[in-house]
């Protein structure tokens, strides 16, 4: 898992959703240190006005955008010219985009060209154009309490088999896995799923077991027995390993 010393975290208060904020911070801050924390918006617009609670308890920075002339986004441009002038501080090691706007895919992009790491946080709605501009994108329904909720329905939809091994979204999993397998296996023919993982993430920055109903990679490797052997690595530790069975 990256380390970040310096995270800015920056949040579209129009397009993302209020009561996910903490659990967005909770995991941003797996990957490192959070050093800025700005939500940008004209929070004197009615549907706005719940934020102030929000952000004086999670400490975040109001960046109050009002709307010079009406039907005009000012919020993303701020934002973005905020983003550019943060960059060329040459202070901060990734950014964190909180929206499902689309708009921010250019900003992205313009970001990881620079060196920074990108983080997208969006809901599953979200186009895809701007989850593939990141380096990882985190959905929002699987965070916090409705992660359990939506790992649930996902089992509930294999158990009923509307999901299954042909779909292609599937099917793209167990490929990339062998893929990750092919170049990273070690002297044993074993490949860490903490490195398969970290593959996966690079090729599909959306990727999350939850998507295929499993709150672990590992939980879906051991799914499948036919496919894959799962083993520790026998010296104590909760590193795990597979193997692709099907050559």
């Amino acid at each position: 898992m990256n380390e970040f010393d310096k995270i800015a975290v920056l949040i579209d208060a129009d397009n993302t959703q209020l009561n996910k904020m903490a659990d967005v911070f909770t995991e941003v801050s797996a990957y490192g240190r959070i050093v800025v924390k700005k939500a940008y918006g004209n929070f004197k617009k009615q549907n706005l006005n719940k934020w102030e609670t929000l952000i004086k308890d999670l400490a975040i920075k109001a960046e109050q955008q009002f709307d010079y002339v009406a039907g005009k986004n000012t919020t993303d441009i701020a934002m973005v010219i905020d983003a550019m002038d943060m960059l060329h501080k040459n202070m901060y090691d990734a950014f964190v985009l909180v929206s499902s706007d689309s708009d921010f895919t250019p900003l992205a992009l313009r970001l990881k060209e620079s060196g920074v790491f990108v983080f997208g946080v969006g809901e599953e709605k979200t186009p895809s154009a701007f989850p593939a501009a990141c380096d990882r994108f985190i959905y929002l329904e699987y965070l916090g309490k409705d992660a359990k909720k939506e790992e649930k329905r996902k089992r509930k939809v294999k158990e009923k088999e509307i999901v299954k091994e042909e779909d292609s979204a599937i099917e793209e999993l167990h490929s990339l896995l062998r893929i990750a397998y092919e170049k990273y296996q070690d002297d044993d023919d074993y490949v860490t799923v903490s490195s398969a993982g970290n593959y996966i993430k690079r090729v599909r920055p959306e990727f999350n077991a939850y998507q295929y109903g499993y709150s672990k990679l590992s939980d879906f490797l051991k799914d499948y027995p036919e496919k894959y052997q799962v083993k520790k690595d026998g010296k104590g530790s909760n590193v795990l390993y597979y193997k692709c069975l099907d050559r």
